[in-house]
């Protein structure tokens, strides 16, 4: 099974990218499951026909959804969102007010990555191309299956067992709804769903993320940031995919300075992503919606090679040198003031910029002190040491 996480700056033609590469590896022979979890879908769009909410196929074996973040939401906070919704209006705040408190940003999303977990677990497909949000939404999705899983770790379970010694006491001495055993194993059931698709997520060998960015000065310092944060939660980045590069054939004096601005914002590109493949695709003169323009990009694209095979590999390690232990995590394009390493207890914290990022320390390492941090070559190495 392999999963591939497009993304990419709005406008710079992701869902495209998405729908070429999902064709590709379906005439490559493998079954292909194209996904959108785009609020504001497009995949429809690309291929010219109508998807919903299911698959639907729309060429040999590939099948095509649209999944209504909405109504996973409902299938899987609904329970909990409607007694959440009555302690709320037992103190005095309802309606739409009470719903907004209720829904965390990003939080539908994150139930269409379920939804894809599910599909990679029903075993009817090879390959899953996830047309994902632009960048920022992205990074947002994919940094919220940590902090519900450290909620549901941290407070959940022991908030389940006092409230479970605290109900026959609290029905008594006052009217506030109290949440009963099946709330409860509603939020078991989502913290399941969220841990197994986090861990879907976040193999190497099942999952990995391809950037798509075009040749321009803004889209490429943000690519540099995604692939940073990327790395920090864990994802693994296979490919950059650098779309609408003006063929070098094309002589109008009009188009002679972009070329030239191209070509400066391109040798950026292949020295700031010299460690994973970066694959070029040409300004096409014509839109490239519908299957036959599609496979044509496909084939552009990937030539002869197989748009599944391109690898991963994990951004941290842990390695142990005689009496020191050293949690070394690929940090690309980050600057040493912009970061910060703290220890919590049996956690450590990793924060840039505006994301933090907490790695819960194995036992050999919880015994041990932080004994220094160092940042070199793009590598953050922590140095753990016996007290």
């Amino acid at each position: 099974m392999r999963i591939l996480l497009v993304t990419g700056k709005g406008g710079v033609g992701k869902t495209t990218t998405s729908a070429a590469t999902a064709l590709r590896a379906a005439d490559a022979g493998h079954r292909t499951l194209v996904v959108s979890t785009d609020p504001a879908h497009s995949l429809a769009d690309a291929f010219d026909v109508p998807l919903g909410d299911e698959p639907s196929s729309v060429a040999d074996r590939l099948d095509a959804q649209q999944i209504d973040t909405q109504r996973r939401l409902e299938r899987y906070w609904g329970e909990i969102r409607d007694q959440m919704m009555a302690i709320l209006d037992w103190g005095g705040v309802r309606g739409i007010e009470a719903e907004e408190f209720l829904v965390f940003p990003g939080m539908d999303e994150l139930f269409a990555l379920v939804e894809v977990r599910n599909q990679a677990a029903s075993g009817a497909y090879d390959v899953i191309v996830v047309d994902c949000a632009p960048t920022a939404e992205t990074l947002r999705l994919l940094s919220l299956p940590e902090v519900l899983s450290w909620y549901f770790d941290k407070i959940f379970f022991t908030q389940r067992r006092l409230m479970r010694a605290a109900r026959p006491v609290l029905t008594r001495v006052t009217d506030l709804p109290i949440p009963g055993d099946e709330v409860y194993d509603a939020a078991e059931n989502v913290f399941v769903a969220i841990e197994r698709a986090r861990a879907m997520l976040l193999d190497p060998q099942v999952t990995t993320a391809r950037l798509v960015v075009t040749p321009e000065r803004m889209v490429v310092s943000e690519a540099r940031r995604t692939y940073t944060y990327l790395t920090l939660f864990g994802y693994a980045v296979d490919a950059v995919v650098v779309n609408r590069v003006l063929p070098d054939t094309l002589e109008d004096p009009y188009f002679a300075r972009w070329q030239e601005i191209q070509a400066e914002h391109l040798a950026r590109i292949e020295e700031s992503f010299a460690d994973v493949p970066v694959l070029r695709l040409r300004l096409f003169d014509d839109e490239m919606v519908g299957e036959p323009r599609l496979r044509l990009l496909g084939a552009e694209l990937y030539g002869d090679r197989d748009p599944t095979r391109f690898e991963g590999h994990r951004p941290f390690q842990v390695i142990e040198t005689g009496d020191t232990v050293r949690l070394e995590l690929a940090m690309p394009f980050v600057e040493a003031g912009e970061l910060d390493v703290a220890r919590d207890g049996h956690e450590v914290y990793v924060t840039v910029g505006p994301y933090r990022r907490s790695f819960v320390l194995p036992d050999t390492l919880q015994r041990r002190e932080i004994t220094g941090a160092r940042l070199a070559d793009g590598v953050l190495s922590i140095e753990f040491a016996e007290r």
